[in-house]
Order: structure tokens, then sequence, then C-alpha cells
């Protein structure tokens, strides 16, 4: 007689201290860009903030614009996660609203080191090398069709446009909020904004 027998579930592979090692230095490095920009962001800063010496960031990445891709790669999909999050625990037909609500919600306004890399970065990003645009442009594009999939006409041309209108206004409103010195105006722009923004919510 054939006993068969059952199959054993293969252990999951366990990451190794170098592919740790690497994760805490882009976990790093995508925090400091958002909080000093891409050119105040330095290869020895990073590596000293994540515990590490100078010398063994060549061993994980080939450059500093490879490190400040993959760091901008990383703070895009958590600012897309979170976007989604929202949108998936908002009450039925008001993901939308909810959405622009976090986004200009004064916690977001103040987390530069961890909110949207986009408007903490924007401005630099044309001066960027190639790798480091492409990776912010991936996470523009997701942006823009996580909000375009609640319009109510999604699927509809307009719907792209719309969001696309929709976010540019929310990244713009967030750039000019964080720049004032003075904290009522800059609560007075994300409510006007939000107050303009509203209707594409209906």
């Amino acid at each position: 007689m054939m006993v068969i027998m059952p199959k054993t579930a293969t252990p999951r592979q366990l990451p190794s201290r170098k592919e740790e090692t690497h994760e805490r230095i882009v976990e790093v490095a995508a925090r400091a860009i958002r909080r000093t920009g891409y050119s105040g962001t330095g290869v020895a800063d990073i590596m000293k903030e994540a515990g590490l010496t100078h010398g063994g960031f060549y061993a994980h990445f080939d450059s500093r614009d490879a490190l400040l891709a993959e760091a901008g790669d990383r703070a895009g999909a958590e600012s897309v996660a979170l976007a989604a999050r929202v949108a998936a625990t908002a009450p039925p037909g008001q993901a939308l609203q909810a959405m622009m609500q976090a986004y200009l919600s004064p916690e977001h306004i103040a987390a530069i080191e961890t909110g949207c890399p986009v408007s903490a970065l924007g401005s630099e990003m044309p001066r960027q090398a190639p790798q480091v645009r492409r990776a912010a442009t991936i996470h523009i594009k997701e942006m823009i069709d996580l909000f375009a999939r609640q319009l109510p006409d999604w699927g509809q041309p307009q719907a792209h446009e719309q969001a696309m209108a929709l976010v540019c206004g929310l990244i713009g409103t967030t750039m000019v909020a964080r720049a004032v010195d003075d904290p009522k105006l800059s609560q007075a722009l994300c409510a006007a904004a939000l107050k303009q923004f509203s209707p594409a919510a209906e």
C-alpha cells in the first residue's frame, strides 16, 4: 500500500542580515529625503542615522541616486497605501471626501517626514536623476488612479482628468500651507481648498 505523505509548508525564509540592513537604510532615507530634501540628504548622515558606517554604503547601493530612487519609491508607496487605507475604511460614498480631508489634515501638514513625498519634494524633483524621477512618477500615477476610482464616473476619461486636477490641487495646497509661517493662514488655505474640491465628491 502506498502512503501519501502530507505536504508540509515550506518555512518562510527570514530576511538575511544584509537584507535587514538594506531595509533599514531605505527606511531612514525615505524619512530623511522628506525631512531635509534630496539635496539636504547626505549618504554619511543616512548611514549614521541607520547606525552604520559610511563605508558600508556601497555594499548596498551603486550610487547616491540609486538610494534616493529606492527611498523615493518607498516613500511614495507608503503614501499611496495610506490613502488606500483611508478610502477602504471610509463610510460608503465618502471615500473621496475622507481622502481629501486626510491629505489636508493638520496632521499631514505637520508630518513632512512621514507624509506624501511629492508635496515634500515636488519643487526639487525636476532636477533629480531620471531614476529618481521615475520612482516619483510611478506613485503619482498610482495616486491619481486611486482618486479616480472614488469618483462617480470612474472609468470615463473625465474622471481621470478630474483626479489629475484634484491630486495637483491637494499637493499644491499642502506645499503652500507648509510654506507659510502663519498657522491660521495654513489652516484657512486647507479649509478653502476642501470647500472648492468638495463638489468632486458628490
